[in-house]
């Protein structure tokens, strides 16, 4: 998931937060998330990475090929478009030609949020 924000908070709290957040859904459903990264402990859970939002920590930018065989994708997807997929396997080249033919993020430079800095306080009294 992809979250654009106002650039107002640092690397930290947005790594304070995103934690929260996985804290949260593995402790609300502990047989369907994980934010655990070993590939063991996390087979058949959904993995939900908060190391990301560190400073030196490295993503795949969207629609950039992997290197696997096969040559898989990452694809940005839409909430409808998400809501449409049947399982997780990765996007081909062919099924990015596809997606690109909408923008899955229409308004993501319009969006000026902020994280819940004083909620996330108060979760974790």
């Amino acid at each position: 998931m992809v979250l654009p924000l106002a650039r107002r908070h640092g690397w930290d709290e947005a790594k304070a937060f995103t934690k929260a957040v996985a804290d949260g859904l593995v402790a609300a459903e502990p047989d369907r998330y994980t934010s655990n990264m070993s590939k063991a402990r996390r087979k058949g859970k959904i993995f939900v990475d908060y190391l990301r939002n560190g400073r030196s920590a490295t993503a795949i930018s969207p629609y950039s090929t992997r290197s696997r065989a096969g040559a898989y994708v990452a694809t940005p997807v839409s909430w409808p478009q998400l809501a449409r997929l049947t399982d997780a396997r990765p996007a081909t080249i062919e099924d990015a030609k596809k997606l690109l033919q909408a923008d899955p993020w229409p308004d993501y430079d319009k969006v000026k949020q902020t994280l819940p800095l004083d909620r996330l306080a108060k979760i974790k009294r």
